[in-house]
């Protein structure tokens, strides 16, 4: 492989195929101990939490534990 003018390598087929790669992947870049070779590494998506906890009454049930443990 070369790098062509604008600092871009392609990085062949079967790697690609490899790490999950299609146009549009994001990757990251990083160099290794001594900085003498780079790892492209995948950037993974990370499932949210948001609206995780809905419809949960997380607030009564603190209000009941407390309550509870006041009556004791």
């Amino acid at each position: 492989m070369r790098v062509g003018p604008k600092g871009q390598v392609v990085i062949p087929k079967p790697l690609r195929d490899r790490l999950g790669l299609s146009p549009g992947s994001e990757v990251t870049f990083v160099l290794d101990e001594d900085g003498e070779a780079l790892r492209v590494v995948p950037v993974r998506e990370r499932p949210t939490l948001r609206g995780a906890l809905a419809g949960l009454d997380l607030v009564a049930d603190l209000e009941k534990e407390h309550w509870a443990e006041v009556r004791r």
